[in-house]
């Protein structure tokens, strides 16, 4: 039986998908994305993760490895990575060398995370996979290629990723199903939910994960992120108006109408459709949006439920000031 943590004994994290906002360009994203993890690391925040899409107006993640040097060239100690590299996307050499490269600037800060997903497109990721089709089998093997790529030279290896080569840097396995927590269980690989967008399965993907678990080297107990899309603001109703930039987002995605992130809107669930409302709650269903008060309630719902070893926040809110704001009651709700 796992003791239940306070919620001031979960550490606080943050996953960026660089938000490009309407009227903004890509380099304020980028220049709001390292002043976010520059804010985030004053709060201690344990890591910053960057996520790779591909092809989507309203993201500028695309090349999570290069994103990775920026922010961790412009913080201090704060922990970087990809959450994820969607390896079925590159060969496990590349991202061996480009993380391996990473660590050996930035030694001990540097997390791999890896997704099995595209990220994008039917037709950009026949762009950027060229010819190869993707079998189930796959990504086990490229996993595990990685790691030994990563670790240290065996006599005899005659492949070596260099730099990469005895760097060990951490790997982490990212889902949104089963497949990937069965996976991290048998590898004994820490495992990171994306129930900031796909919470259906949260519950029964962290009970597969924990009661499978295999110690490794890497890791002796099982240990799980769970992601919380956050907007907290002084008063509920702010906290609303404001999610409407995460409401607004959440439904072109539905409809398969991505756009840059949009300013909030006054009555924006109000003006849809019953059906759209209810699919935008199921998608933010681990959200938790309001006053400190009921961040504070919500964070430690979720913290019951999921008995989560870390928090990762992702806080798509359209002022970044207010989105420092937002994070900042995070922090304080979670040291009280």
């Amino acid at each position: 039986m796992r003791s239940m943590k306070a919620l001031n004994q979960i550490p606080l994290s943050m996953l960026d998908l660089v938000a490009v906002r309407e009227g903004g360009s890509v380099a304020d994203a980028l220049a709001i994305s390292l002043r976010t993890a520059r804010h985030v690391e004053s709060l201690g925040f344990t890591r910053y993760w960057l996520a790779e899409h591909h092809n989507m107006a309203g993201i500028a993640s695309s090349a999570t490895a290069v994103l990775v040097g920026h922010i961790a060239g412009g913080t201090s100690h704060i922990r970087v990575g990809s959450g994820g590299v969607m390896l079925p996307n590159h060969a496990p050499l590349v991202v061996a060398e480009a993380f391996g490269t990473l660590a050996e600037l930035y030694p001990g800060r540097i997390d791999l995370g890896l997704g099995r997903a595209p990220g994008t497109d039917g037709l950009t990721m026949r762009a950027l996979r060229r010819d190869r089709i993707e079998r189930e089998e796959d990504f086990p093997r490229d996993v595990a290629e990685l790691q030994h790529l990563l670790a240290a030279p065996q006599p005899g290896q005659k492949l070596i990723a260099m730099p990469g080569a005895g760097t060990n840097v951490p790997i982490w396995l990212l889902g949104s199903s089963l497949f990937s927590a069965r996976l991290a269980a048998e590898r004994g690989l820490p495992y990171a939910f994306a129930s900031h967008f796909a919470p259906r399965l949260l519950l029964q993907a962290l009970d597969v994960y924990r009661a499978n678990f295999r110690p490794s080297e890497q890791l002796t107990k099982p240990y799980a992120i769970v992601g919380v899309p956050l907007i907290a603001a002084p008063t509920d109703e702010e906290a609303d108006f404001l999610a409407s930039s995460t409401y607004r987002r959440v439904l072109g995605i539905l409809r398969g109408d991505r756009r840059r992130l949009q300013p909030p809107e006054e009555n924006f669930m109000a003006s849809l459709h019953p059906e759209e409302r209810a699919a935008i709650g199921d998608f933010l269903g681990a959200a938790v949006i309001g006053s400190p008060d009921s961040v504070r309630a919500g964070l430690t719902r979720l913290a019951e439920a999921t008995d989560a070893d870390e928090f990762m926040l992702v806080s798509d809110v359209f002022d970044a000031d207010l989105r420092l704001r937002a994070l900042d009651i995070a922090a304080q709700v979670c040291k009280a």
